[in-house]
């Protein structure tokens, strides 16, 4: 007989670091859209992992095919080939239109990866050992102290510090903040396409062609950071594929492997043809069969299946029943956000405890910064998920 659920979320607070004040919620199982928990709650999943779940749960010829590559191999290292790999790599270039492909374990790993690129390609041209990388406040691209150092967040900095150095700031969506960082020690720009931790800000065209254009004259690497945003969120594979504005490096993860770990940073042909070499970059397990079986299987069944026009489709209803909302209820400011992965920013009403209600209400929604309801549902709602969330909401409002 399955423990209740106080003694489970005792027991996991005697066991695990508390670096995270959780819901009182112990999730059990998954299917399609919903997830339910130990006592047979059912829950409208508009959150997936934050992101990450963008096949659901149980999504036809995933599991399936992950369960065959048990069968045949989980791991060997990067000393020798794997054909999952090849194959997830051959798959991520054509999505993507880029050259060569690194699999990490994780978002902030790929991040690591993309920071090096670019220290290495201004390294080989020039031999100086203070480089710089521009970044933008409000970013979050990790936890680690590379990754940390380019996220542009005083809370999650200070306790750490001295983090890497060569970082300097500039405002998103404000170019002449970007330009007036550019020294000749700039190696690389880094930036999500659409800022998710921030509050669900995309970039303007304006603003990611003008950083394109100044990294291309001054020879810096873009760095697109994709982890949230990509693998058609936003409806298209990339967000930046919708802008025409392609990055030397772009990281991405999440719904990468739909649920596997897994995350890779690609470069383009400038980038791959002078950067990292044999004994610049390693990992154990990032492109092991098994985690490269579950890329695989994710970028085919979003092509089969056309998952990224179907998210254009349902993300244009989603934004159009949230604009109800803010037309609705003067404590939203306003809906930001492309596709499916959408922000209400708030005022006067505490995020937090809307998230809490909704849970009430059998809804998971979850934030972004201090004041956002963040909506990052799997991209295979259908609108009739979105009505069903939109009354949900309404009542936890």
């Amino acid at each position: 007989m399955m423990e209740n659920k106080e003694t489970i979320m005792k027991r996991a607070e005697e066991a695990v670091l508390h670096t995270y004040n959780r819901y009182p919620l112990v999730l059990e199982k998954g299917e399609g859209v919903y997830l339910y928990d130990t006592d047979g709650k059912q829950y409208l999943d508009f959150a997936a992992g934050i992101a990450v779940q963008g096949l659901g749960y149980h999504y036809p010829g995933y599991d399936e095919a992950l369960k065959e590559q048990i069968d045949r191999l989980m791991h060997t290292s990067n000393l020798f080939y794997n054909i999952p790999a090849m194959e997830a790599a051959e798959k991520l270039k054509k999505a993507s239109g880029m050259s060569k492909v690194f699999f990490t374990n994780s978002g902030t790993e790929a991040i690591e990866g993309a920071l090096k690129t670019a220290r290495k390609y201004a390294w080989l041209k020039d031999k100086r050992e203070d480089h710089e990388i521009i970044a933008m406040n409000h970013s979050f691209h990790g936890r680690s102290m590379g990754a940390l150092s380019v996220t542009g967040n005083e809370a999650y900095q200070a306790p750490f510090r001295p983090l890497m150095g060569g970082v300097r700031f500039a405002e998103y969506n404000d170019l002449e903040s970007v330009r007036a960082q550019i020294t000749d020690r700039t190696c690389g720009i880094i930036l999500e396409t659409v800022q998710g931790e921030g509050g669900i800000y995309p970039a303007t065209e304006a603003f990611l062609r003008g950083v394109g254009e100044l990294c291309e004259k001054h020879d810096i690497l873009l760095i697109l950071d994709e982890i949230q945003c990509g693998m058609g969120r936003t409806g298209h594979m990339f967000a930046w594929q919708e802008y025409g504005v392609k990055p030397n490096v772009m990281t991405c993860a999440k719904a990468l492997g739909c649920g596997v770990p897994v995350g890779a940073f690609v470069l383009d042909e400038k980038a791959a043809g002078d950067s990292l070499a044999p004994g610049d970059h390693g990992t154990t397990y990032g492109g092991n069969p098994f985690a490269c079986a579950a890329v695989s299987t994710v970028l085919d069944l979003f092509e089969k299946n056309g998952i990224v026009e179907h998210v254009r489709e349902v993300g244009a209803y989603l934004t159009e029943r949230l604009e109800e909302l803010v037309k609705k209820y003067d404590f939203i400011e306003e809906r930001r956000g492309k596709g499916l992965i959408q922000g209400l920013a708030l005022k006067g009403r505490p995020v937090g405890e809307i998230v809490v209600k909704s849970q009430e209400m059998g809804l998971l929604v979850i934030t972004a910064g201090n004041n956002v309801l963040r909506l990052v549902p799997p991209l295979i709602i259908e609108k009739k998920h979105v009505d069903e969330m939109l009354e949900k909401l309404t009542k936890a409002f």
